[in-house]
């Protein structure tokens, strides 16, 4: 829903909607978790066509979502792409299994499920399967962390593919933020979608792109970039960081 209640209508975009099927409720791990009980009240949540972000404090359940979402999307609960099928070691929640995807007229050609935390896995996985010519012929753990993301970003996200990323700006300089911008900017305009959760507010400030904030309860509501906490918790610490550190310091 927007945020004056209205449905958007997501003519364009892979993923349409994501529901979560109330009978699934099991009284378990991750259906405690606030955003999913939101979720079970809610009849659906809408994703913009072109850039979606998720946004909220630690603990909030953005990233089980976003792992759900991917896992739904068909792609390895690790990360990579829909082809992966390697696992580690299984720390991904069931809710995946019960989320209900409404699919877009256009079906993805390729994509990608990018996670910071699980991230070295993937690159091990694309070393041993020998396709690292496909992410720019340097192996990715013989560049910075940083470095590797954008090598993905720059040589394996290609037009009209689906691409679901967790926290990319974990790795990221605020260079690499701003080049991340460059590269979804020129990706949305070949037919791409994206779903995000980030802390970023640089990243938040992708033309267009519809924010979606998770608050302590597990509530969703679509906020501005002006809105979003962020962005709002940023610029008043740069605005005067000495009285945000005497706060906390303080207390």
């Amino acid at each position: 829903m927007s945020r004056n209640g209205t449905a958007r209508t997501s003519t364009g975009g892979f993923i349409q909607q994501i529901k979560l099927d109330p009978a699934s409720d099991t009284g378990r791990y991750p259906f405690t978790l606030p955003v999913v009980r939101h979720l079970t009240r809610r009849r659906e949540l809408d994703l913009h066509p072109q850039v979606t972000f998720l946004v909220g404090d630690n603990g909030t359940g953005k990233s089980t979502l976003i792992e759900a979402a991917a896992v739904a999307a068909g792609f390895n609960a690790e990360g990579g792409t829909q082809s992966f099928r390697f696992a580690t070691r299984a720390s991904e929640s069931s809710l995946g299994d019960h989320l209900i995807m409404r699919w877009g007229i256009r079906k993805p050609r390729t994509g990608f499920f990018l996670r910071a935390e699980s991230f070295y896995n993937v690159a091990t996985e694309i070393e041993r399967l020998e396709v690292g010519h496909a992410y720019g012929g340097v192996p990715l753990h013989e560049r910075s962390h940083g470095e590797s993301f954008l090598d993905v970003m720059t040589h394996r996200f290609g037009p009209d593919g689906l691409y679901v990323l967790d926290e990319p700006e974990a790795a990221l300089s605020v260079r690499g933020c701003l080049a991340l911008i460059t590269r979804i900017g020129d990706l949305t305009r070949q037919g791409c979608q994206f779903l995000i959760a980030t802390h970023s507010p640089i990243l938040l400030a992708v033309p267009g792109a519809q924010i979606l904030q998770i608050d302590s309860d597990g509530e969703i509501d679509e906020v501005t970039y002006d809105e979003a906490e962020p962005v709002a918790l940023t610029r008043g610490f740069l605005a005067q960081p000495e009285g945000f550190l005497r706060h906390l310091l303080e207390e």
